[in-house]
């Protein structure tokens, strides 16, 4: 049995940023420049000790009772359709909105010392409050509604900040990228909600919320012929938030805008919103391998590709940008593969080396007076000396290295998608955590080491960032040393205390899984031994600890060696190569002729493909098609001009009765009258 206490505090961990960035943005400009960002810091900041304390409060409760409501009221009241206004928070619940304020917190104070001189200070932050506001509407609202409306909100925040410098196109256009392309995703989305709504709602009960979580859970049996639908529609949208194959392309041109902005979206906010919503859902997806499959192939696929295409990048952003999309699909490969708890665990790690690398290049950016090209860098780690050393930390944490934390939550999706039979995708995974370590060393080197290569301008202004900035990259960096020995594993003697944590919330799915597995092996005993994604032990991630034999142990002791492996031999050959070798580099960029090199520096040319076969077509209909004769012939030319037309003539037959003259008013009197009296006259 859950607990079905209320907690008034979660209103307020939401509201506190929408008052915020309310406040900020009516005042504008009279409030004052410092008060306005103490504002916007502060709300954030209440509304992470308040998630705290909710936290707190939840770990004094037994696991299966963890669980805390807030409704402040009833939205939708209409017949058996009815939706509340009202926040929610369980131990997923919990783990995302500590995420969400914590690591926002210290971007609003990084904030601070990076855009001090910029005209737009105020409505900057007012964004950010407003941003955070709709993150945590999507991971505490109470039901599917409210997640839609936090999901839409980020979707309307990212646009704002992306094109933020708006006066500059290449800005505008970003912003413009972003907001089309996650309506793509969105649609699915919506979709999804209104297949789900019209299956369950007959089933249910006045006054049951059709979009509760709780509710969903609760009645998921109903769902099982469509979950595979629902799966996928719902998928579609979280390919647009999470940035995976094919919808993707939005998130490397985010970087348009400023730098905290783009550590926001990479970490705590947006891009984690998709992962979520599929970890959220762990009971719908569990009951369709079809889905799951689709899942973890396609962030397997994501993985790999986009870390392939960071290799060549120059823009200290790009690279980062493309880290992202090969992490979430690491993240989206876990959920596929039924391990949902690892897939959040990455998560959690992933908001802090990736917030601090963002941060650290905003840092060397900074100082390099707004210059994002690496190829103009270097020798910056004894003029940037803290910078450095954070940014480093974080560099050893994504690609890795033990004992930080990237090490434990990568290592246990690659061991998740092993031990379920998904070699390939392990596969895929271990190739992509070596391009990781590799690139991701030589953005270092190319940036901290060797020789500065910018102008001498340029060089007279390095410096290190004030404390506001170099204070929050020294905290990420102690995160992101830290933050995954919570997930401690128990085959090394820990307790891994975050799957055990999220154990109450897919347990449920867990059960669903191993029935459903059941079933099918069953149905199909031809395929019993045949690769399959996932099995029951993996689902959620999470369930009683399995016990582990001597043979498990070592294959697991094996695959923690091979992935620690790969992530040194991709440091070592990217430090080697780039700081001992750049001719080895050149060599590289021509082999084959230099088509590798091509391919990977424009992308594989899938910017070009949509814009060939979406882009230049839609263009067309809309300027030949939907103006050129839907609206300017039809609405305005037959509809508009058409009534225009029909008004005019019939006033011009009407004037001529109505011209003004006594005389013509007698005589067309005197013919009626007439006319009158023959009718009278015939018909009597």
């Amino acid at each position: 049995m859950e607990s079905q206490a209320a907690d008034t505090l979660l209103r307020w961990i939401v509201l506190l940023p929408l008052g915020g960035a309310a406040v900020i943005g009516l005042l504008n400009r009279r409030l004052p420049r410092q008060a306005a960002g103490l504002l916007a810091c502060g709300t954030v900041g209440v509304s992470f000790v308040l998630a705290v304390r909710v936290f707190l409060r939840l770990l004094e409760l037994p696991a299966e009772m963890r669980f805390l409501s807030d409704s402040v009221y009833t939205w939708i009241g209409f017949g058996r359709l009815t939706a509340e206004v009202g926040f929610a928070v369980d131990p997923l619940g919990a783990v995302m909105a500590l995420v969400v304020t914590g690591v926002s917190f210290l971007i609003h104070v990084y904030s601070l010392g990076y855009m001090a001189h910029d005209d737009g200070f105020r409505r900057f932050f007012a964004y950010l409050n407003l941003f955070v506001f709709f993150m945590l509407t999507l991971v505490l609202g109470e039901n599917l509604l409210l997640m839609f409306v936090g999901w839409e909100g980020v979707g309307l925040c990212s646009y704002l900040l992306i094109s933020f410098w708006f006066n500059e196109e290449a800005n505008a256009v970003a912003g413009k990228k972003a907001f089309v392309v996650n309506r793509v995703g969105d649609f699915g989305f919506l979709l999804g909600i209104l297949l789900l709504g019209t299956t369950l709602l007959p089933h249910l009960e006045s006054g049951e919320g059709v979009f509760s979580f709780r509710t969903l859970a609760t009645h998921s049996d109903l769902l099982a012929p469509i979950a595979t639908a629902l799966g996928l529609l719902f998928f579609l949208g979280a390919t647009g938030k999470s940035a995976q194959i094919p919808l993707y392309i939005w998130l490397p041109d985010a970087m348009a805008g400023p730098t905290p902005v783009s550590a926001l979206i990479h970490a705590a906010t947006m891009v984690t919103a998709g992962v979520y919503m599929i970890a959220r859902l762990n009971f719908l997806y569990v009951m369709s391998p079809t889905a799951m499959l689709v899942v973890a192939v396609v962030g397997g696929v994501t993985a790999l590709l986009a870390a392939t295409i960071a290799l060549t990048q120059n823009d200290i952003k790009k690279v980062l940008a493309y880290s992202t999309v090969s992490q979430l699909g690491y993240m989206m490969l876990a959920c596929g593969v039924g391990a949902f708890a690892a897939g959040i665990f990455h998560l959690v790690t992933h908001a802090f080396f990736k917030a601090l690398l963002f941060l650290g290049s905003g840092s060397v950016i900074h100082a390099m007076s707004d210059e994002q090209d690496m190829r103009f860098m270097g020798g910056l780690a004894k003029r940037l000396p803290v910078t450095f050393w954070t940014f480093l930390a974080g560099t050893l944490a994504i690609a890795g290295l033990f004992p930080l934390a990237g090490f434990f939550s990568k290592d246990e999706i690659l061991w998740k998608a092993f031990s379920e039979g998904s070699t390939w995708l392990w596969g895929v995974g271990f190739l992509g955590a070596g391009l990781t370590a590799f690139y991701m060393m030589r953005l270092v080197v190319l940036t901290f080491g060797g020789q500065n290569r910018a102008s001498e301008k340029v060089r007279g202004h390095i410096h290190e960032s004030p404390a506001t900035m170099t204070g929050p990259l020294v905290i990420l960096a102690v995160l992101s040393v830290c933050g995954g020995w919570i997930g401690w594993p128990h085959f090394l003697g820990g307790a891994n205390h975050f799957e055990r944590w999220l154990d109450p919330v897919f347990e449920g799915g867990h059960a669903v899984h191993a029935a459903v597995e059941l079933d099918h092996e069953m149905a199909e005993p031809a395929h019993a031994g045949a690769e399959s994604v996932p099995t029951a032990e993996a689902a959620g991630g999470s369930g009683a600890v399995a016990t582990h034999d001597a043979s498990h142990t070592a294959l697991e002791w094996t695959l923690m060696f091979a992935s620690l492996g790969i992530a040194v031999l991709g440091l070592s050959l990217g430090y080697w190569i780039y700081s001992r070798r750049i001719d080895l580099a050149e060599r590289l960029r021509g082999m084959a002729g230099g088509l590798v090199h091509r391919v990977l520096w424009n992308k594989y040319w899938v910017d070009e493909l949509y814009d060939t076969t979406v882009v230049k077509p839609g263009y067309t209909l809309s300027e030949r098609v939907l103006w050129g004769w839907i609206d300017k012939r039809f609405v305005d030319g037959l509809l508009v001009n058409g009534s225009a037309l029909m008004v005019s003539l019939t006033g011009g037959i009407l004037r001529l009765v109505q011209n003004g003259m006594l005389r013509s008013y007698a005589y067309v009197f005197a013919i009626g009258v007439a006319v009158f009296v023959l009718y009278l006259s015939v018909s009597s």
